[in-house]
C-alpha cells in the first residue's frame, strides 16, 4: 500500500470534481429534501474555506474542508472517503489533519453537521472517535430531525501549552 499523503487543494483536478459530485449526490439521496448541506464545487471555493484532498500514489481516496464560520469557531465541511479506501484510515487522517489546521488557525471549537439517518452512522462514529460530542445546531443551521451537530473544543491541554519538558518548573514572568 502506498503511503497516504494529505495535499492543499485540488478543485481542479476532474478526479476530486467527481469525487465530490458523488459525495454531494449521496448526501441528498440518503437523507430528507433541504436536508442536505454538503458544499459544491463553487462553495468550496468560498475564501473562508480551505480544502485538502488525500492521496496513496495517483489514487484519490478522500476529501475534506474546514469553513471559518469566526475567528474561533470553524466547520467541518465535505468529508468524503472513496468506496474502496473505507477502513484504512483515510477519514481518521483527513479529520486529525482537519483539527490540526483549525488548531493552527486559532480556533478553539470545530463543529459539524452530518445526517441522521443509517447512512450516516459511520461518519458519525468516526467523529466521536476523535473526540466530537452532539450539539445543538450552530452558524446558520436550524434544527432538523435529518441532522446530528456534533462539535468539539481545541484548547490545547494544559501540559502542552509551553514546550519545557515535563517536571521542568516553569518561569514566573
Amino acid at each position: 500500500m502506498t503511503a497516504l499523503r494529505i495535499v492543499d487543494g485540488g478543485l481542479d483536478d476532474a478526479r476530486v470534481g467527481a469525487m465530490l459530485e458523488l459525495h454531494v449526490v449521496r448526501a441528498r439521496a440518503e437523507t430528507a429534501l433541504g436536508s442536505a448541506h454538503a458544499l459544491d464545487l463553487s462553495g468550496l471555493r468560498a475564501t473562508d474555506v480551505s480544502f485538502w484532498s488525500a492521496w496513496e500514489g495517483e489514487e484519490l481516496v478522500g476529501v475534506g474542508a474546514l469553513k471559518r464560520l469566526s475567528a474561533e469557531h470553524g466547520e467541518i465541511k465535505s468529508m468524503h472517503t472513496a468506496e474502496a479506501a473505507r477502513g484504512r484510515g483515510v477519514g481518521s487522517a483527513l479529520v486529525r489533519h482537519i483539527v490540526h489546521q483549525a488548531r493552527e488557525r486559532g480556533m478553539r471549537r470545530l463543529s459539524l453537521e452530518t445526517g441522521s439517518w443509517p447512512y450516516f452512522l459511520p461518519a458519525r462514529a468516526l467523529y466521536a472517535r476523535h473526540g466530537f460530542v452532539e450539539c445543538g445546531p450552530f452558524g446558520d443551521y436550524r434544527e432538523d430531525s435529518n441532522s446530528v451537530f456534533m462539535t468539539m473544543g481545541l484548547e490545547v491541554p494544559a501540559a502542552d501549552a509551553f514546550s519545557a519538558p515535563a517536571g521542568t518548573p516553569r518561569s514566573a514572568d
